[in-house]
């Protein structure tokens, strides 16, 4: 009965909760504010590419991208 009663908790968590930011954007009139959360999370991914390939470039530049030879 107690792990019955923490997947219903989880449940709550997500539904009332954690979700309500989506479901207001659902019925959002506006195509602009119902995409927002995609182009933030499209321009997170783009920085942490270009940091990526920074990085990579760095480690080639120095030889140490592959050490194991």
């Amino acid at each position: 009965m107690i792990a019955l009663n923490i997947f219903h908790a989880i449940d709550d968590l997500f539904t009332k909760g954690l979700f309500l930011p989506f479901k207001a954007l659902r019925f959002s009139e506006s195509w602009w504010g119902s995409n927002l959360i995609n182009f933030v999370f499209v321009i997170v991914v783009l920085v942490y590419f270009a940091y990526w390939m920074k990085e990579s470039k760095r480690f080639k530049d120095t030889n140490t991208e592959d050490s194991s030879k």
